[in-house]
């Protein structure tokens, strides 16, 4: 019955926002593939953005000497863009591969049993296609970049694909979508030099902290229906403890970011950034109710101010080196 009467809402997603574009200038014959692709929740592809900004603009003013060009410590406008298409269309490719192995799953948990694939507003023939579609996309940004940075973004695909299967074997699923959503932290490295070193990986690392932190605080939306139909997370894991968990992850997350700052020589206002963001993350575990789906979803949206005040940290410490003779 519940499924039948998801197929009567017309198109909307339950919990979809009102007002989004998506809804007012696409065709109703697009919204389920806009919602498979969650382009009506555009916080995803954000987060999935910043650490491939960050890691650009690391890269960009790593060993900024004094009087410095601008040219040569501010991130290409032209590779920002590339990866801000590729996080679109890899996050839209990501949702609906999601939505595919998790059918099962989303028909029985109220907040997503409304969305396309349990609802019957596309078939699964139909999102795979779709799916195709958004990788190509995402494929035709890749072939942009060196040979080594394409092996690189390559090799995500493999965390790509176990992470939606993590909730049914582990606790930890949260620190899948960490592997996943991190690996821009090595993209923009990779792009601007051609390899790896130190400081990408221990970015990465501090934003796999950042992640499992914030989708925690997500997940604290559905912990009940997840109890029900055995869908575990760090969420039910940490249970009341999640506060001192948010504590460790995120403090952690900041030490990792300031000695990839360190290793990159990167000048010293942009630990201005961290932080701005270390205050920004106290504030979350300070005013966090995890029996407050609303409030929940709300902070896990504000990461992506965490997001842009590091990347406007790691800009403001390449403008230093171009107008100080002295860091």
């Amino acid at each position: 019955m519940d499924i039948i009467q998801s197929r009567q809402m017309r198109g909307r997603v339950a919990d979809a926002p009102s007002g989004h574009w998506v809804y007012r200038f696409l065709p109703r014959s697009a919204w389920p593939y806009a919602q498979l692709a969650r382009w009506d929740r555009p916080i995803g592809w954000k987060l999935l953005l910043w650490p491939c900004w960050w890691s650009l603009a690391l890269a960009a003013s790593a060993g900024a000497e004094p009087g410095a060009a601008p040219s040569s410590v501010f991130p290409s406008p032209w590779l920002l863009l590339l990866f801000l298409v590729g996080a679109i269309a890899m996050r839209g490719a990501g949702c609906t591969y999601n939505d595919l192995v998790d059918q099962d799953l989303d028909e029985q948990v109220e907040r997503t049993r409304s969305r396309p694939l349990p609802a019957g507003q596309v078939s699964r023939r139909q999102a795979w296609v779709f799916l195709v579609l958004q990788a190509l996309v995402g494929l035709v940004v890749l072939l942009q970049f060196n040979a080594f940075a394409i092996l690189v973004g390559l090799g995500s695909l493999a965390v790509v694909a176990i992470y939606p299967f993590a909730k049914r074997f582990t606790d930890w699923p949260q620190l899948f979508l960490g592997f996943a959503f991190s690996w821009g932290a090595l993209m923009g490295w990779a792009v601007h030099f051609g390899s790896l070193s130190l400081a990408p990986l221990l970015l990465y690392c501090g934003s796999i902290l950042w992640v499992i932190g914030y989708d925690t605080i997500y997940a604290h939306q559905d912990k009940e229906d997840d109890a029900l139909v055995g869908v575990r997370s760090t969420a039910r894991l940490f249970g009341e403890n999640t506060k001192r968990w948010l504590v460790a992850l995120y403090g952690c997350a900041l030490l990792f970011f300031a000695v990839a700052f360190a290793h990159a020589a990167v000048p010293m206002p942009a630990l201005a950034g961290l932080v701005a963001a270390g205050a920004h993350m106290a504030r979350q575990i300070r005013v966090l109710d995890i029996d407050d789906p609303d409030q929940c979803l709300a902070l896990f949206k504000s990461n992506s101010v965490v997001g842009w005040l590091i990347f406007l940290g790691l800009l403001g410490g390449g403008a230093w080196a171009t107008v100080s003779p002295y860091f």
